[in-house]
């Protein structure tokens, strides 16, 4: 299934991954610097929540592209039951 961005959504979520990437760089410096660990850890689950956040509007567009065309969301041979679980697993994996 290939995911189709509207112009607001792709910048969205293009603008979380670029957050938490400049986070995961702060991280970094962070611990090369000998940075308090307290310090780095509230870094990191920043960094943490901004990829899920990402995640879960990506794993949202999915399933409204699915929900409205379920036919062109089917990988080849796939039902529908088949479909919903392996989107399931993918929402799961964000938990």
């Amino acid at each position: 299934m290939e995911l189709q961005f509207e112009g607001d959504d792709l910048k969205s979520v293009l603008n979380r991954l670029r957050r938490a990437q400049g986070q995961i760089s702060g991280v970094i410096k962070m611990i090369e610097e000998g940075r308090d660990c307290e310090d780095v850890v509230t870094q990191l689950a920043a960094a943490s929540r901004a990829l899920d956040r990402a995640g879960f509007a990506i794993i949202a567009t999915g399933l409204q592209q699915c929900l409205t065309d379920v036919g062109k969301g089917l990988a080849d041979g796939e039902t529908s039951e088949q479909m919903k679980a392996r989107l399931e697993k993918l929402f799961l994996s964000l938990a």
